[in-house]
């Protein structure tokens, strides 16, 4: 029978605790939450939303074709323009999602007879840009730049790094000034995906590449999501103005995708300046996490030390992990529950997102719940 083999993966997940559920969340919620990437809280603020409406009032529902057709609108170019700048590089261009920027750069700028060295604890768009780029992927590491050096080592011809900043998982950040250094000892680029970075560190919220000063390096390519930190949906990719030129010409999925709706453009362009006019906002997001930590730690629970604002709890099983983040929700908590093959080390966990918009006194009841509910 066609598919008949889906049953039998299907009974596989169900007998490991591996079943994933769509929930559709109302308009309005009485649950505090953690679980979304909205960094800032500023997905529902006023002048994000007004932003969102006026770009839909201006160019309608959606960007009416690729960006090289009819995709591309007067907030697209503004959005490019002040995204660079505030990141502090030369250009930007911006994709229909994260997850197609990071497509876009990976493989374009891996030809044929390249090398790409990729961190173990990479975003799943990181390692489908490997899969799908034309070079070779050597898998590295995690966090190390000595095992960066090596696989470079010798290699002739064109190659890039490829690492998250901050890791989705934990929360921890790599270290770029290393990598950057790494990377430069053998003429090999670098590419960064600064989704949990951006609007959380460097000043302001510049994002980690500005934090390390190797924001604006010819060797630098950074790719970041407006779906975060900005509260929007779509993402973008930052670096020297020839390389954008580049992935204009090459990457599939600029050419080939539909442009990003004029709305989400418009929301995150409002979310940027607001971010401008407001970068305690950012500080404020990475001290949350920190107090996150240190609550659920003196807890007795384990939790991952935070780099930026993803704070993760190790759970005893992935059942027991789908079990805690159900009691959360009972008691009035939203939480991320992450667990294989969405983890790379296979060890399950609530993921908790700080919030620049949290009180302590929400920070002190997220941390009673998760406590009373441990397994």
């Amino acid at each position: 029978m066609a598919f008949g083999w889906i049953d039998e993966q299907a009974e596989l997940r169900r007998r490991a605790g591996l079943v994933r559920t769509l929930r559709p969340r109302p308009a309005d919620t009485p649950l505090l939450d953690l679980a979304s990437n909205d960094y800032l809280g500023l997905a529902r603020h006023p002048e994000v939303v007004e932003g969102a409406a006026r770009a839909a009032r201006a160019w309608g529902g959606g960007a009416t074709g690729s960006r090289l057709v009819t995709g591309t609108t007067e907030l697209h170019t503004a959005l490019e323009r002040e995204l660079a700048d505030f990141c502090g590089f030369e250009a930007a261009l911006v994709f229909s999602s994260g997850y197609a920027a990071n497509l876009a750069a990976v493989t374009a700028l891996a030809p044929h007879g390249s090398l790409l060295v990729s961190d173990a604890g990479n975003h799943a768009s990181l390692i489908d840009g490997c899969r799908l780029a034309r070079g070779t992927t050597q898998v590295v590491a995690h966090r190390d730049p000595d095992a960066v050096r090596k696989a470079l080592d010798g290699h002739e011809g064109p190659a890039v790094a490829v690492s998250d900043t901050v890791f989705s998982v934990d929360g921890d950040a790599a270290p770029l000034a290393a990598l950057a250094e790494a990377c430069r000892e053998h003429g090999a680029g670098l590419v960064l995906d600064d989704a949990h970075g951006l609007g959380v560190l460097g000043d302001g919220g510049r994002g980690a590449p500005h934090a390390a000063g190797i924001a604006g390096d010819e060797d630098v390519v950074v790719t970041v999501t407006l779906s975060k930190s900005l509260g929007s949906q779509g993402g973008a990719v930052l670096g020297p103005a020839r390389v954008i030129g580049h992935l204009v010409n090459t990457a599939r999925t600029f050419i080939f995708d539909t442009g990003l709706a004029p709305a989400a453009a418009g929301a995150a362009l409002a979310a940027l300046r607001l971010l401008e006019r407001e970068p305690g906002r950012a500080a404020r997001a990475a001290e949350v996490a920190r107090d996150l930590h240190a609550r659920l730690t003196a807890a007795g629970l384990e939790a991952v030390r935070p780099d930026a604002a993803v704070v993760s709890v190790r759970a005893p099983s992935p059942e027991q992990a789908v079990r805690w983040a159900a009691d959360c929700r009972t008691a009035g908590l939203s939480v991320g529950c992450f667990r294989p093959p969405s983890v790379p080390d296979g060890i399950s966990r609530l993921r908790l997102t700080a919030r620049a918009d949290l009180s302590g006194a929400e920070i002190e009841r997220a941390v009673r719940v998760i406590g009373e509910t441990r397994p």
